[in-house]
């Protein structure tokens, strides 16, 4: 599952059963097409089940016409093929995941610094009595995690508490489907298997640890009680998993809007953006090439860097960063913008109201006397 997370549970199990050793798996065209490898001739490859979205033509119902057909999409599954990454060849692939290396973990700062901006509850480390290595309070609603542990295994327990709030946290009070509680065994099974999936993904073995902790709360267990804990758990991995590379990605991108300040401008491609941090979290102005304001609003992030901000209005607002970034001054900006507005306005206003002159030229056009009528030639006054 740590391999295959986005996967369906029924998917993941085939992969094993067919290839117990699969690492990463394609269909032909798209190793091809999204890898520029090629499977190689007589690979065996492994059957799965695919989704598939056919048009079919029903009875429409809502109409007057008799025997009217309507057209509609339905989901249909039909057997498909995927191929190991051992059985094809070509361009070499990015490698995944971190290394192990004596109790640390590579990235360990990174991937922690992730989990504390996608967790929906507060994270605190202290010595907790009992010798437990972390816990999640539902009460309390947070997450309480054991201070100077080894990075591996703070990791570990982070991820696993990290499952439990996601979980087994508060229901919510209008979803009654949720209220039933689980035992403990079936609480514990899930989470530990879910930091298992997670940590092998990021490079962490975690098996010395959870296999046995697994084992001992799964024993009693019937095989349809832990394959439906099975299909929450690999929801929660591949949410866990997505949440952490997407937070990752951000955080990288950040690092090019890295600033000290509390307000910053950058020209981006063609426009500019200028981002400026407030009480309740950060204001944004977007102008184009010309300095007229194109769009705005409120970021409501108040712990957050004003250079996350900055990267995540980046990403979201479809800026070209291809022509490149630079950083340019912010009450420079924001004077280049006033000026173009009042430009603006002014042609606006000219456009729209006729000068004096022509205002008092309309007023007597067609009269005989007055200061614009026609005048005596030997009158040279006005």
């Amino acid at each position: 599952m740590s391999k295959f997370h986005n996967y369906s549970f029924n998917n993941t199990l085939l992969i094993a059963m067919q290839r117990p050793d699969a690492s990463l798996v394609a269909g032909y065209e798209a190793w091809k097409k999204n890898f520029d490898r090629y499977v190689k001739k007589g690979s065996k490859g492994i059957k799965i089940i695919s989704p598939v979205k056919v048009k079919i033509e029903v009875d429409d119902e809502n109409s007057e016409k008799e025997g009217a057909k309507k057209t509609i999409e339905v989901t249909k599954f039909k057997v498909a093929t995927v191929f190991d990454v051992s059985d094809t060849e070509g361009k070499e692939l990015p490698t995944i995941g971190v290394n192990q290396l004596q109790g640390e973990v590579e990235r360990f700062n990174q991937i922690t610094k992730a989990i504390h901006e996608i967790a929906k509850v507060p994270i605190e480390y202290r010595d907790i009595e009992g010798g437990a290595k972390g816990f999640y309070s539902q009460k309390d609603n947070k997450i309480v995690v054991q201070q100077d542990m080894a990075q591996a295994q703070t990791l570990k327990t982070l991820i696993h508490e990290l499952a439990h709030s996601i979980l087994h946290g508060k229901p919510e009070e209008s979803a009654e489907e949720t209220k039933q509680s689980l035992d403990r065994r079936t609480k514990e099974v899930e989470a530990e298997s879910v930091a298992y999936a997670v940590c092998n993904y990021f490079g962490l073995d975690t098996s010395d640890y959870s296999f046995g902790y697994i084992a001992g709360w799964s024993s009693s267990k019937e095989m349809e009680e832990l394959k439906s804990s099975m299909q929450t758990i690999r929801r929660t991995v591949n949410e866990i998993i997505n949440d952490i590379e997407s937070e990752i990605r951000r955080e990288e991108a950040a690092k090019e809007f890295e600033t000290s300040n509390d307000e910053v401008a950058f020209k981006i491609g063609n426009e500019y953006l200028a981002v400026q941090k407030t009480d309740g979290g950060f204001d944004y102005t977007i102008y184009d090439e010309s300095f007229r304001v194109k769009d705005g609003g409120v970021v409501e992030r108040p712990n957050a860097s004003i250079a996350i901000v900055v990267a995540e209005l980046v990403m979201c607002e479809g800026f070209d960063t291809s022509a490149g970034v630079k950083k340019v001054d912010f009450d420079q900006l924001a004077e280049d913008a006033n000026y173009a507005a009042a430009v603006e306005i002014e042609n606006v206003v000219a456009d729209r109201k006729p000068s004096v002159i022509d205002q008092l030229k309309d007023k007597f056009a067609g009269k005989d006397a007055g200061i614009f009528g026609k005048r005596n030639k030997d009158d040279m006054s006005i």
